[in-house]
């Protein structure tokens, strides 16, 4: 299925954590990759997509005018807006929610600046055809599961294992709806699809590349690093 720009799809980019494992006094999505800190990275690959509207940036309060300013600074093409998060990941996600106007919505992580063109185009055409739909990448390695102790309890098929990446993608209304059951069950989910499975609403897997890493820890910065060398070669 080819979309065609129709001005229906919003993204939300959330950059509200501080993280730790980083090692760095500054937040990890404000670091410095070449040339752009790592979230301008990030908005540029929604900003010059042509089915994205609109955009909401979520950060962190006291990061919100700096935020603002390199947008300017960078001459995105589009509006974005920035908001202030909450104290978690999921708060913030639901705050960016509110101020979106569009039926159907991406959520991005600001710590992946590496999300491919197509593979937002292939998340875009999966969620109107399956109606939530999420990036991910076939696992390498053979998973065990644990018990207590540190013992292996089993081996897991590697086959049926999916690293779950984003864009994540979903009706607006349904990733409201699953917000906000959550929010009223004091359930708190590691993404946003886990929140909207509990609804009883079926995500289609689609296959990304390992490239679109998420920028975690100080390795993952000379990954970065090599990966822009890379794509200039």
């Amino acid at each position: 299925m080819e979309l065609q720009a129709n001005g229906d799809i919003g993204v939300i980019v959330v950059a509200a954590g501080r993280g730790t494992r980083m090692g760095t006094v500054e937040s990890k999505q404000y670091l410095m990759l070449e040339d752009k800190p790592i979230i301008i990275h990030t908005l540029e690959a929604f900003d010059r997509h042509p089915l994205i509207s609109q955009i909401v940036l979520v950060t962190g309060e006291q990061d919100v005018d700096r935020c603002q300013a390199w947008i300017a600074e960078y001459g995105m093409r589009g509006h974005i807006q920035v908001i202030a998060g909450g104290a978690e990941r999921q708060h913030s996600v639901y705050q960016g929610l509110l101020q979106l106007s569009t039926p159907w919505v991406l959520v991005h992580d600001g710590v992946r600046p590496f999300v491919a063109a197509e593979h937002i185009t292939a998340c875009c055409e999966a969620v109107k055809a399956h109606g939530a739909a999420v990036l991910a990448v076939p696992v390498k390695d053979t998973i065990k599961q644990a018990e207590e102790q540190d013992w292996v309890a089993s081996t897991l098929d590697r086959r049926l294992l999916w690293s779950i990446q984003t864009p994540q993608a979903f009706r607006l209304k349904d990733l409201l709806a699953a917000h906000e059951q959550a929010e009223a069950q004091d359930f708190v989910g590691t993404d946003d699809s886990m929140l909207v499975e509990r609804l009883g609403i079926r995500v289609k897997l689609v296959e990304g590349d390992y490239r679109n890493i998420k920028l975690t820890t100080p390795e993952d910065l000379d990954y970065a690093a090599f990966l822009r060398q890379q794509a200039r070669s």
